[in-house]
């Protein structure tokens, strides 16, 4: 099982955690959502539970609970520009369908 940073999302985060002066890393789970499933939950981690299991990545702490594994084991998780947007992407290969607006996902 893995979950893998590109550069850029790896660079992020770790500029993001240096200016917020604390936290272990970038956690990221999923929630029942919207119209296709499920939608990703990011944020950053301050602790890291027992029944979390934990990937370094390109020197970041990826922190992922043992349900929300199941269904993204295998996602690069990209940081990108387009214009005046940024926003975290995600390329899970479990994915089998995805909303139009693209806010969620079903496996």
């Amino acid at each position: 099982m893995a979950i893998s940073l590109t550069e850029s999302a790896a660079e992020r985060v770790r500029g993001y955690l240096e200016r917020r002066g604390h936290g272990v890393g970038l956690r990221l789970g999923i929630k029942k959502t919207g119209c296709s499933g499920y939608a990703y939950v990011i944020d950053y981690a301050d602790d890291i539970n027992p029944d979390d299991v934990v990937f370094d990545v390109l020197d970041v702490k990826v922190i992922v609970d043992n349900d929300s594994l199941q269904l993204i084991d295998g996602t690069q998780v990209d940081f990108v520009k387009e214009g005046i947007n940024e926003a975290f992407k995600f390329r899970n290969p479990n994915v089998k369908g995805e909303c139009g607006c693209g806010e969620s996902f079903s496996v």
